[in-house]
C-alpha cells in the first residue's frame, strides 16, 4: 500500500486547489449542520417546555391551544379524577389556563409578531417550578398589572420592566420578569386569568394542565377521559403536547435545509472531482513510477480516494466548527403551529456532528471516484513517456 504521508503531502503540495475545495465542502456542510441544529433547537425549546409529571388537556380536534375551547363545566368533571395528584391544601393541582395572541412591535425591526398572553392562576406556577421571577414582583393589582418573560421583555416594545402594553381594551403596566429558561414560555405575557377572560370576553379555557399523581397511570387515565362523552378532550403528557407544537416548522425547516445542501453539494462534488482530476494530470509520470515500483491498480485507486477523502475530511472537521459558533445566537421566529412567535437556539449534539462529517466524507468519496479510477486505469508505459 502507498504510505499515506505520501497522499498528505500532496494535499499540502498544491494549496490552491486543496483549500478552495476544502472550502467549498466546509460552506455545504455548515448549511447542512445549520439546518439541522436548527431543527434540533426549536425541538429541544418546545421539549423543555413540558414537565415530566404534567399532563394537558385541549379540546378534541384543536391541535393547539389558540384554537381550544374548554367549559368550566368540564374543568369542573376533570378535577374529580383521581389519578390528579393534590396540592399541599388537599385541592387538586390542577389549572385552567387562557391562551390568546397579541400584536407587539419588535424593539428591532419595528414589525409587528404575534405575541401570547396567557392567563393563568395560582396553581399554575406551582404546576411550573423552573419558572421564577428574576426582577420586579408578582402583581398586587391584577386588574392592570403583569408580569413578562425575560425573552418577551427583550424583544417587544412596551413588554418591559416598568413599561406598558396596551390589550384588552386596557393599558396593562409590567411588574415582574420571570425567567423561563428558554423554553416557548420565555415567549409570552402573564396576567391573571379572571382579568384575561373578562377583557377578551372569553369566559372558557383554551387548555387545562395538571399534575398526575402516578404517570405510570396516564394511559388508564387517557382512556378514562375518552370514553366519558362529557369530556370531548384531547390529553397528553405536557412534554409530548409541546414537543408536537414545532412539528410543521421543524419538518419544513429539515426538508429545505436537505435540499439546499443537496444542491450545493453537487457544486461541491464537481469541485472535489476537479481537484482530482488535476491531480492525476499533473502526476502521471508519478503514478507510472509507483506502478513500477511494484504498487497495484488498487493502491492507486486507494491513494487518490484517500486523497479526497482527507480532503472532505478537513472541510467537514471546518464546516462543524463554524456551525458550532450558531449555538451562541438566538432567534425568533413565528411557530406555524401556534401562530405565535417563538425565540430559540440553534443546537448541536454529537449525532448532527457526525452526520455532517459523514456527509462531507460522502461528497469527498462521490468527487474522488471517478478520478481515483482513471489514475489506476493509467498504463505503466504511457504514465513514463509522458
Amino acid at each position: 500500500m502507498i504510505p499515506p504521508s505520501y497522499t498528505y503531502r500532496n494535499i499540502t503540495k498544491h494549496k490552491m486547489t486543496s483549500s478552495l475545495t476544502i472550502l467549498g465542502i466546509a460552506l455545504v456542510v455548515f448549511v447542512f449542520a445549520g439546518s439541522m441544529m436548527l431543527t434540533e433547537g426549536l425541538e429541544t425549546t418546545m421539549v423543555a417546555t413540558g414537565h415530566d409529571e404534567n399532563a394537558i388537556a385541549i379540546r378534541k380536534a384543536s391541535q393547539t391551544e389558540v384554537m381550544s375551547i374548554i367549559y368550566y363545566s368540564q374543568a369542573n368533571i376533570l378535577k374529580t379524577l383521581p389519578e390528579i395528584a393534590l396540592d399541599t391544601d388537599g385541592t387538586p393541582l390542577i389549572a385552567g389556563e387562557l391562551y390568546v395572541l397579541i400584536a407587539q412591535k419588535s424593539r428591532t425591526s419595528g414589525d409587528e409578531a404575534n405575541v401570547v398572553v396567557r392567563g393563568i392562576s395560582e396553581k399554575s406556577m406551582k404546576l411550573r417550578p423552573n419558572i421564577k421571577l428574576i426582577e420586579g414582583r408578582m402583581w398586587e393589582d391584577p386588574g392592570s398589572e403583569i408580569i413578562a418573560s425575560k425573552g418577551a421583555a427583550t424583544r417587544f416594545s412596551g413588554c418591559g420592566l416598568g413599561e406598558k402594553v396596551n390589550f384588552g381594551a386596557r393599558s396593562w403596566t409590567v411588574v415582574g420578569i420571570f425567567d423561563a429558561e428558554g423554553t416557548a414560555f420565555d415567549s409570552e405575557l402573564w396576567t391573571e386569568y379572571e382579568q384575561a377572560s373578562d377583557v377578551f370576553g372569553r369566559p372558557i379555557y383554551s387548555s387545562i394542565t395538571f399534575r398526575m399523581k402516578d404517570t405510570t397511570q396516564f394511559a388508564a387515565m387517557m382512556e378514562k377521559i375518552e370514553n366519558d362523552p362529557r369530556l370531548p378532550l384531547d390529553v397528553k403528557r405536557e412534554k409530548v403536547y409541546y414537543e408536537s407544537q414545532s412539528k410543521t416548522f421543524s419538518t419544513f425547516i429539515g426538508i429545505t435545509g436537505t435540499v439546499i445542501s443537496i444542491i450545493f453539494s453537487l457544486g461541491a462534488i464537481i469541485g472535489a472531482m476537479i481537484t482530482m482530476y488535476a491531480a492525476v494530470a499533473n502526476r502521471v509520470t508519478e503514478i507510472g513510477t509507483l506502478r513500477s515500483l511494484g504498487f497495484s491498480r488498487f493502491s492507486i485507486l486507494t491513494s487518490f480516494l484517500l486523497e479526497s477523502s482527507l480532503i472532505a475530511l478537513f472541510g467537514g472537521l471546518i464546516g462543524v466548527a463554524a456551525a458550532f459558533l450558531l449555538k451562541f445566537f438566538r432567534i425568533s421566529t413565528m411557530n406555524w403551529d401556534t401562530f405565535s412567535e417563538i425565540a430559540f437556539n440553534f443546537d448541536i449534539s454529537w449525532g448532527i456532528a457526525i452526520a455532517s462529517i459523514i456527509f462531507a466524507l460522502v461528497m469527498g468519496f462521490v468527487g474522488g471516484v471517478l478520478p481515483a479510477i482513471r489514475a489506476a486505469r493509467l498504463k505503466i508505459v504511457d504514465s513514463l513517456r509522458a
